[in-house]
């Protein structure tokens, strides 16, 4: 009798042991298999948030087929007690294990809210943008320029969120006075700035940011990958350029920012002012005229006047031989590649064509055409506009 009951309890707990490791193999499984998801989502984990409760967030979601797998698979991967804050893009199709790897790796959120502050040439302005998960697309929720508007209540709710992203967006062409100017409006960052940078020295670039980050540590940033650039530029330069120095390349750089903001003319303006210095002609470029008259602090927002062409200032091009002492701006990586690598033109004049580009020309006969059809057209919007 205790035979037999002894024989009966073995195979009971054989089958029961059989069971199990076949429940352990479905659950493994399940952990490791694409997720039920058909279209992205935005998982978001509260700070001091845990593993139960996520499991419960991605179930109610649809993100997970059971939220007792994803918990003990958590468990069982030693990942639990690793579990991160922020705003996290969970793809369609994704697994229980990589969902439990993006919720626990840390870094950076890679959805939800980010603030971007854009420090543009004739306005700064302030976003605040959601990313629509099912298309991987940034929603604006919010847009304001800081010296003018009034704070939207979006952009103080955002700024209170911990997992909320910031970046700073530096367009090309601004200056050195407009980028510190709109970095002392930015709460997001701290401390002084101390000097001004010298003209030319800043990248034009997206700079992801975090609360705290200080002004002077940006900056610097912003000065050594501009650096890095001009070394890079510089040395695949053409050769039997009239440009004698890195510092020359830049200062011609930041003309041509200026001069067009169209990517299939810089190459012809380029060639424009190198064509005027390989033959000793004056660059004659209203961009440096302004910035004589502004020092770039900032738009000077109407047009130049007779007076201020005749002006001598260290930066009017239309009464200094050659380039002028200092950039006149900012250049971006593509004006300081044109600088050095320009197109191969005879021209050495061009004038606004009234599209937004330009008309270049070889000879003062062709351009004085030129000119002439450009106040034509600057006539006629003026008699529209009257």
């Amino acid at each position: 009798m205790w035979r037999a009951l002894a024989s009966n309890m073995l195979t009971v707990l054989a089958v029961g042991l059989f069971l199990m490791a076949g429940v352990i193999l479905w659950g493994q499984a399940q952990y490791t298999a694409g997720g039920p998801l058909d279209s992205a989502i935005c998982l978001r984990v509260e700070s001091g948030s845990n593993m139960s409760r996520v499991s419960r967030d991605l179930e109610e979601q649809g993100a997970v087929t059971s939220a007792t797998i994803f918990r003990l698979g958590a468990n069982y991967a030693n990942k639990s007690s690793q579990l991160k804050a922020g705003s996290f893009l969970v793809r369609e199709g994704a697994t229980m294990e990589e969902i439990v790897d993006q919720v626990t790796r840390g870094g950076a959120s890679t959805c939800g809210t980010e603030i971007v502050y854009r420090i543009g040439v004739t306005r700064s302005t302030t976003q605040v943008r959601e990313l629509d998960p099912a298309s991987l697309e940034f929603v604006e929720i919010a847009s304001f320029n800081p010296a003018e508007d009034e704070v939207p209540a979006a952009y103080t709710e955002k700024r209170g969120e911990r997992d909320t992203r910031y970046r700073i967006a530096m367009a090309e062409g601004v200056t050195s006075w407009q980028v510190v100017e709109a970095l002392k409006g930015m709460d997001v960052l701290d401390g002084e700035v101390a000097e001004l940078p010298a003209e030319g020295v800043l990248a034009p670039d997206s700079y992801e940011v975090t609360p705290g980050t200080t002004r002077a540590d940006l900056l610097q940033d912003m000065q050594e990958k501009q650096q890095l650039r001009v070394n890079a530029v510089w040395e695949n330069r053409q050769g039997g350029l009239p440009l004698a120095s890195p510092e020359e390349m830049l200062i011609l750089a930041s003309i041509i920012e200026k001069e067009t903001g169209l990517p299939d003319e810089r190459g012809q303006v380029a060639s424009v002012f190198i064509n005027r210095l390989d033959r000793g002609m004056k660059l004659q470029t209203d961009p440096t005229v302004i910035y004589g008259v502004t020092k770039g602090q900032g738009v000077l927002g109407r047009g130049l006047r007779q007076s201020e062409l005749r002006r001598a200032t260290p930066w009017n091009t239309y009464l200094i031989d050659g380039l002028p002492p200092t950039p006149i701006a900012n250049p971006g990586l593509a004006s300081l590649e044109a600088a050095v690598a320009p197109e191969q033109t005879d021209f050495v004049f061009f004038v606004a064509d009234g599209t937004g580009g330009h008309a270049f020309a070889e000879t003062l006969e062709e351009h004085n055409r030129n000119v002439a059809k450009w106040r034509e057209i600057e006539a006629q919007r003026q008699s529209e506009g009257n």
